[in-house]
């Protein structure tokens, strides 16, 4: 089987490792490119990328399979759009739209141009959220009953060197870290039928003390403390919490409680972590060893798995029906509380397949590119 031959559109910070993992999973990136061209050459150099270019010259050339679209959140439907309308493939950084309009428009038009459209987060292919996938599928919790999830943070200016855009719309602790909680939840537990959400702005001003732009003050324009309920098409019923306002807290990322026992799940925001078990007679809790592979960062699984599944006809994990309900369940939390009303879902999505038992690295790479 051909090494799927991959373009890489935006060069920024989270670029490296895409660069890394594309080639470590057997790809090839035959072009990258960045609206500032040198630092489009500059990547090329560090990763030996034949071609560093325009976002133009990418998309006319004809080697580039596949775009991997890295760039802003506001950008990432047009530029999908664009790589579709050039007859590419495309996965894009998370969300895959920042509008259940813009999402759906997206995967139409990938439809009728008859490419595949995907997003991250793809950390849910991930060591310890498929064997979290496979204790929950095994009945080791007994059936899904309910779900907690919570992200807390004192926001991105603390770190971040330009973090005006986490404050504006498009931004805020949900858009910007939900998708992996939502998306794990979702690959968990399956979709979610209607919600209940209630927003807040806690600190209506933030002050960089970040580098270079320490003490500027920033305006809020978008909820930063935002809550939702969320009822699952299986019954079970899911809280998230997503904040920027919060100093400290001792409480989970992800549990899911079973009428058999509770599962807890380590941050979805990685690959790895320990998964722990506790059913409903035990002393304590166990902790499950890791069932698959891909413990560390691996960004850029979902792009190996998207062009497996073009070449053997199948639907990729990290596919559009998905990532669009995960929008939906962003834009609804934040709709719901808008008008103080619940939120009947439009979108809906299969659970995304889970790895066999035991896949790796080393699978992907005989299974995937044989």
């Amino acid at each position: 089987m051909a090494r799927p031959k991959v373009g890489i559109i935006g060069c920024g910070n989270i670029s490296e490792i895409y660069f890394k993992n594309c080639q470590a999973f057997g790809m090839d990136v035959v072009a990258c490119a960045d609206i500032d061209l040198e630092r489009a050459k500059s990547r090329a150099a560090q990763f030996n990328v034949p071609v560093g270019c325009s976002v133009d010259e990418l998309l006319a050339n004809p080697d580039v399979e596949v775009v991997i679209n890295l760039t802003i959140p506001s950008a990432h439907a047009e530029v999908s759009r664009r790589a579709l309308a050039a007859g590419k493939h495309v996965h894009s950084e998370k969300p895959l739209a920042l509008t259940v309009e813009e999402g759906r428009e997206l995967i139409s038009f990938a439809q009728q141009q008859n490419r595949r459209v995907g997003s991250a987060p793809d950390t849910f292919l991930g060591s310890h959220l498929q064997t979290s996938r496979k204790v929950i599928d095994d009945g080791w919790i007994g059936k899904p009953i309910g779900a907690t999830a919570f992200m807390m943070s004192h926001g991105p200016e603390r770190w971040h060197p330009n973090p005006d855009f986490f404050y504006q719309p498009g931004g805020g602790p949900m858009f910007d870290m939900g998708p992996y909680y939502l998306t794990a939840l979702v690959h968990l537990l399956g979709p979610v039928q209607r919600l209940t959400g209630m927003t807040q702005v806690s600190f209506p001003e933030r002050v960089v003390t970040s580098e270079p732009r320490f003490g500027q003050s920033i305006q809020v324009n978008t909820p930063t403390h935002v809550t939702g309920i969320l009822q699952f098409a299986s019954g079970a019923i899911g809280n998230i919490l997503t904040s920027f306002d919060v100093w400290h807290s001792e409480l989970p990322r992800i549990e899911i409680y079973g009428t058999e026992g509770t599962l807890s799940v380590p941050d979805p925001n990685n690959f790895g972590g320990t998964v722990r078990v506790r059913r409903h007679d035990a002393k304590e809790w166990t902790e499950v060893a890791p069932l698959f592979g891909f413990q560390e960062n691996s960004r850029g699984l979902a792009v190996a798995d998207l062009m497996d599944a073009v070449r053997t006809n199948r639907l990729h994990r990290a596919n559009g029906d998905l990532m669009l309900h995960v929008v939906e369940l962003m834009e609804g939390i934040h709709v719901s509380a808008n008008a103080g009303r619940h939120y009947e879902m439009t979108t809906t999505c299969e659970r995304p397949s889970p790895w066999p038992l035991g896949f790796d690295e080393t699978q992907l790479r005989l299974s995937f590119f044989r």
